[in-house]
């Protein structure tokens, strides 16, 4: 079946933190001699100039789906800044009606009334990094913020008029035990966040607490914690519909299920990366820019402040795929591999055939999904598609 491009987003990167958090292994900094706002934003716009005019064909006439600032601590930028950015974007971009535009932002680094700002230049959707309300284990983890700040963070923006809003929270934490877990959930549920995204704290390399561990509840006291708080989401209203992720009715990420279905989406920013299927050659090219924010804005909209472009590989399509879209509660369609890798269906029939024999996989003539056992080891689900 011939390739056909799918929905497109854009990921803007903006780098800096107050304080890089012990467990963190994103392209994040902190910025001691202060923000280069202005400068940024030029570096912006000349990088994602560039991308257009390599992109050519490949992004013409496609609308923008959504929109996402991640770092870093995008709300480190002036709500004037994030909309000079949206401006830029939208002067060079179509963006679909009702497009969701989504800032990262930490309660840490918000100023009173800032929200509103925010909310009138462009901003529809924030992303609260909680992580926990419990306030030992927000020390533990190296946050800024406390509980009550995370509370009232989410209580202005509400005022401000936002009623789309996701809170971030982790479990697993150090020392956390199984009431700890829960209480974090029902704090966040009590706010009434439209999407909660709850995930398990892990020890990335070259980070902080990979150099000197914490002590963290082993794997079985971990699946726990997943399954108790997750039928607590679940009573209170918020679907299930990704590994990490749940929301209301109607209120699921509109950018991360764009990941998650193999979308396209640019990427403009210090280390961003993107991903573009050319659907006249057939190819899925994969391009990010130079990591060190320096660096970054010296060459944005130059060669050198591309840090890679590969197209990728045949082979390595299925694998790809796979690593997304089987992290859907839901499951996806047969037809979306054949539309967005251009590959023939015979290319994961073995994989799926063995993953079906172990239980990990259900699936028809039109629609594969995990069963509860291929939840619990979806990495070995996953790995059955590698070339």
């Amino acid at each position: 079946m011939p390739m056909s491009a799918p929905p497109l987003s854009l990921y803007v990167h903006i780098p800096w933190c107050v304080r890089k958090c012990p467990y963190c292994d994103f392209n994040s900094h902190t910025a001691p001699g202060g923000l280069p706002q202005d400068d940024y934003v030029r570096a912006l716009a000349a990088d994602l100039d560039r991308d257009l005019t390599d992109y050519g064909a490949a992004i013409a006439g496609r609308q923008i789906v959504s929109v996402f600032f991640g770092g870093g601590t995008p709300s480190l930028f002036a709500p004037a800044a994030i909309g000079a950015i949206l401006d830029a974007c939208a002067a060079r971009l179509s963006f679909a009606a009702g497009a969701e535009i989504t800032l990262e932002t930490n309660p840490g680094t918000v100023e009173h009334g800032r929200f509103e700002d925010y909310l009138a230049a462009g901003v529809n959707r924030l992303s609260f990094g909680i992580q926990s309300f419990d306030d030992d284990k927000l020390v533990r983890l190296g946050r800024i913020h406390g509980s009550t700040e995370a509370e009232r963070a989410v209580l202005l923006a509400r005022q401000a008029g936002y009623d789309n809003f996701n809170l971030d929270l982790m479990y697993a934490l150090p020392e956390q035990d199984l009431a700890g877990a829960l209480r974090d959930v029902e704090r966040a549920i009590a706010l009434a966040p439209s999407h909660i995204s709850h995930y398990q704290l892990t020890l990335e390399p070259n980070t902080a607490f990979a150099a000197r561990p914490p002590r963290l509840p082993d794997d079985d006291t971990a699946w726990d914690m997943q399954e108790l708080c997750q039928s607590h989401l679940a009573a209170a209203g918020y679907a299930h519909y990704e590994t990490s992720a749940y929301a209301r009715d109607g209120r699921r990420s509109a950018h991360n299920v764009n990941y998650w279905q193999f979308g396209d989406y640019l990427g403009i920013g210090a280390g961003a990366h993107a991903k573009i299927s050319d659907a006249t050659a057939g190819t899925v090219r994969r391009r990010w820019k130079v990591r060190a924010p320096k660096a970054y804005l010296a060459h944005a909209g130059t060669p050198r402040g591309v840090g890679g472009d590969d197209a990728v590989a045949a082979a390595q399509l299925p694998f790809e795929f796979m690593l997304n879209a089987l992290r859907l509660e839901d499951g996806f369609e047969l037809a979306w591999f054949d539309r967005h890798t251009g590959l023939a269906r015979d290319a994961i029939a073995g994989g799926l055939s063995t993953a079906r024999e172990r239980g990990w996989l259900q699936f028809d003539e039109e629609c594969v999904r995990t069963t509860p056992l291929g939840r619990r080891f979806l990495n070995d689900v996953i790995e059955l598609f590698l070339p």
